[in-house]
């Protein structure tokens, strides 16, 4: 039981600095961030409220009591990592390798997480 804790906290506090750096470049960032968004063909009015979304999101990985909505965070940030891989693969920069590690620490984050919380 103590190591299925110590996965999950590895993994999820791995996804949550990264989270946590792609929100503050959206933030900081917002020129940078705006041409990809432009180069990917995705409005760049999206960008403040998908980084506010990811810090929510984060705040529900984290909470214990709000299981219906850590669910629905892992079901998003499962999806939003499986389109960030494939538009960094499409545009065919070399940034896809970021979306695919969040996509393994969320993967095995959510499997330590309905290890420990059973």
């Amino acid at each position: 039981m103590k190591t299925n804790k110590i996965m999950y906290y590895i993994a999820t506090g791995l996804l949550t600095v990264l989270l946590l750096f792609s929100a503050g470049m959206y933030f900081f960032n917002y020129d940078e961030v705006s041409q990809m968004f432009t180069s990917f063909g995705y409005p760049t009015y999206l960008i403040y409220p998908y980084a506010v979304m990811k810090l929510l999101g984060l705040i529900a990985l984290w909470n214990l009591s709000f299981n219906v909505l850590k669910e629905w965070a892992y079901a998003g940030y499962f999806f939003a990592f499986i389109l960030a891989f494939f538009a960094h693969y499409m545009i065919g920069d070399v940034e896809q390798m970021a979306a695919l590690i969040a996509l393994v620490l969320l993967v095995v984050s959510y499997i330590y997480n309905k290890k420990i919380t059973q």
